[in-house]
């Protein structure tokens, strides 16, 4: 390793891929520092994943509660203590982040406290001091971005939503991705009368059109009044509540405003044009298939290059780099195939081309689905549908697409993600014996077209 420099790796940013490829590096011999402003931990562990998907377990209870009578249990009375949750929630992002404290000191990673800003190709500016390196790894990640309207100041973000100090009793939540759909299904299922405002005419843009309707029909069901074709101009305090002006000029009241309307690369202020480093308009950072800039000595990984903003992704990139720089075996990171799931209520997993993609790639597309009510609710009684979806390459025969709402559909895709990462043919899926009584059965017993 270089003795020129301070450091083999210096990394500006402590979340997931920023954490793994500085261990991994260290791990190597590499003399490697984490430059971090907040908690190391990063969006998935401290504002994104980890917390949002606690809430959805706690918002997840209330159906619980309804749901026992059918199976002979009686349920008091129950209230959701909203502060509670929260306390115990931050507890546990505590905890985590000194777990990742914890690998970052055992391996040898130096943590530096402060915002890091680029002064050339191989320095880096922290709080007036500077520090060199051979390699520089840019892994910020993103932050939700709002637009500029009159009254925005009032609105939050999944940020302030993680650690509101009361539940509010009505939220307007602004935007149609995933994020706007899993906290739709938190706040009503903690009894917040729930409004979804959209621009397009369905939610989840570029997923699968059966599924984007079926959930639609499923958030329906659960009081979620979805608001197609809507924009909001301005947003005015009044007491206790705002009034939102609608796009037609209409007014709306609601006790909260939120907005999930997509995220940014968090590149601002970061030094970029001082140090010759390129960005797309949105911000991102433009990198090779090595995760290198146009400056030979920087380098960036995860939702700041804005390829596939998910955290098992960031870390498959950190890794990548690290074998890139340190280690005898380069191997790109393949972005095909990748399974992904929304937690809303119920939730989805998808793996592979939705029907139109598929169509737009191969042409003539097979296509086999299945709908049904799960077991569990034939007692529960509640009115809730779960739905499964296969599209096939009738010319190889191979699944090109797997699409599911309902109960586990993140634990059961990621199964259909191997077999679908090994290539597996509709023929194979149909020669394997299902796990009966199980929904995961149906992705094997599919046998009619759809017509």
């Amino acid at each position: 390793m270089s003795q020129d420099y301070d450091y083999d790796l210096l990394t500006i940013g402590g979340g997931s891929g920023g954490v793994r490829a500085s261990r991994m590096a260290a791990q190597k011999g590499a003399r490697v520092a984490v430059i971090e402003e907040d908690r190391v931990g990063g969006t998935c562990v401290l504002r994104g994943c980890v917390p949002k998907k606690l809430l959805v377990y706690a918002s997840e209870y209330a159906s619980h509660f309804d749901d026992a009578a059918g199976f002979g249990w009686s349920v008091g009375e129950h209230n959701m203590d909203w502060g509670k949750l929260i306390s115990t929630k931050n507890a546990e992002l505590d905890r985590l982040n000194g777990i990742y404290n914890n690998i970052l000191s055992s391996n040898g990673v130096e943590t530096i406290q402060g915002r890091g800003t680029l002064v050339d190709a191989h320095t880096v500016e922290v709080n007036g001091k500077h520090y060199t390196a051979k390699h520089i790894l840019i892994a910020v990640g993103g932050w939700p971005s709002m637009p500029q309207i009159p009254g925005i100041e009032h609105a939050i973000t999944s940020n302030e939503a993680l650690d509101l100090p009361e539940l509010p009793k009505s939220i307007v939540i602004v935007g149609g991705g995933y994020i706007a759909v899993e906290f739709a299904g938190i706040f009503a299922g903690m009894g917040v009368e729930v409004t979804e405002i959209i621009r397009a005419d369905h939610l989840l843009r570029g997923f699968d059109q059966d599924l984007r309707t079926q959930l639609e029909n499923e958030m329906t069901k659960r009081g979620i009044k979805i608001m197609p074709h809507t924009t909001i101009e301005a947003i005015a305090k009044n007491g206790d509540h705002y009034d939102l002006t609608l796009g037609n000029g209409d007014t709306l009241q609601t006790h909260c405003i939120m907005y999930a309307t997509g995220r940014a690369p968090k590149t601002s202020g970061l030094g970029l044009e001082q140090a010759g480093v390129k960005t797309a308009k949105n911000g991102a950072i433009v990198v090779d298939e090595n995760f290198r800039t146009n400056v030979d000595s920087i380098f960036a990984i995860g939702d700041v290059i804005d390829r596939m903003a998910l955290t098992p992704v960031a870390l498959a990139e950190g890794m990548a780099l690290v074998n890139y720089l340190f280690g005898t075996e380069t191997k790109a990171v393949d972005y095909e195939n990748i399974p992904s799931a929304v937690f809303s209520q119920p939730p989805l997993g998808i793996v592979g081309l939705n029907e139109q993609e598929a169509i737009e790639k191969y042409g003539e597309v097979d296509v086999y689905t299945s709908g049904f009510k799960a077991m569990k609710h034939t007692l529960s009684g509640r009115d809730e549908r779960t739905f499964m979806k296969l599209i096939v390459d009738p010319k190889t025969d191979k699944v090109i697409g797997a699409h599911m709402m309902g109960p586990d559909a993140a634990e059961i895709m990621q199964g259909i993600g191997i077999a679908m990462k090994c290539g597996a043919t509709k023929a194979q899926f149909d020669a394997t014996i299902g796990i009966h009584p199980s929904a995961a059965e149906e992705f094997v017993t599919m046998r009619e077209k759809r017509g």
